[in-house]
């Protein structure tokens, strides 16, 4: 073999280690490289389902949000909803309030009205009477009624329903009273003791009390011209005392005739509104 052919030959087997060093590094490199694919890969797999299962939370989360926003919207629509008639409600309950203030505040007028005439009737009545007549004449208004209690011995004789002297000049300014106030009625009513009586035409406390009572109606009409369709006579015998018949004063204090003057209710707002005349007077 010539030197030629020895240096191609060297030549030849250097190129072949020269290749096989050069391929081996690059199979290395190739490993080593698709090692970090592979491990970038998997921390790629890693973060990629990390984020869908964030994304799946946060869809949850969403879900919930959204059924919780819809309650809350179906809350609010009925809040609206029963703001709405508790508006009306309350509407309603303020109109009945409003209604009932102004049906006490009527109460109030009329009370006031009436409290006002019966302090008329009152004063007239007792203005009228001397000291002496109004030891044995009671006054009171007692739920608008005018009540004028006389005592027995003021107006009767003794055991007897016939009127007596003493008791015309009372009975006179009585009169007057119901003559000005014309529209009244009056109630003229007996009332006795518990002492038993039995005379002629008087068989018990119940005649007794009836014919007094009768007397002086029929007085008032035939003395000072009282309509009699205005008067009313009645008789409660022994049965309406005022206190216990235990004593000879208290059986005194319960023989007595109540003279009853009645307004009407629809006269009432015009009568407080105008006095008696003062020539009737």
């Amino acid at each position: 073999m010539t030197n030629k052919h020895l240096f191609v030959a060297a030549l030849a087997v250097s190129c072949l280690f020269m290749t096989g060093c050069a391929s081996k590094k690059d199979l290395q490199n190739c490993q080593n490289e698709n090692r970090q694919l592979t491990t970038d890969y998997q921390s790629a797999k890693e973060t990629i389902a990390a984020n869908n299962a964030r994304i799946k939370s946060l869809e949850d989360q969403l879900a919930q949000a959204k059924a919780s926003a819809e309650a809350l919207q179906g809350s609010l629509d009925k809040s609206l909803t029963n703001a709405n008639q508790n508006n009306i409600s309350i509407e309603k309950l303020v109109d009945q309030i409003n209604e009932s203030n102004q049906y006490i505040r009527h109460l109030v007028e009329v009370k006031s009205k009436s409290d006002s005439l019966n302090l008329v009737l009152t004063n007239n009545l007792t203005r009228s009477l001397s000291k002496e007549e109004l030891k044995e004449v009671d006054v009171q208004v007692l739920k608008g009624v005018v009540y004028i209690s006389l005592a027995d011995n003021m107006l009767y004789k003794s055991g007897s329903y016939e009127i007596n002297d003493r008791a015309a000049e009372t009975l006179s300014k009585i009169a007057k009273i119901i003559m000005d106030y014309n529209d009244y009625d009056v109630l003229v009513e007996g009332n006795t003791d518990n002492v038993p009586i039995s005379r002629e035409n008087i068989r018990n406390n119940w005649d007794l009390s009836c014919l007094r009572a009768s007397s002086v109606v029929q007085y008032l009409q035939t003395h000072y011209g009282v309509n009699p369709k205005r008067l009313t006579a009645g008789g409660r015998g022994e049965y309406n005392p005022l206190v216990a018949n235990d004593s000879d004063l208290h059986k005194q204090r319960n023989r007595r005739t109540q003279i009853i003057i009645t307004p009407k209710l629809d006269q009432f707002m015009d009568l407080i509104d105008k006095a008696p005349d003062e020539d009737k007077k």
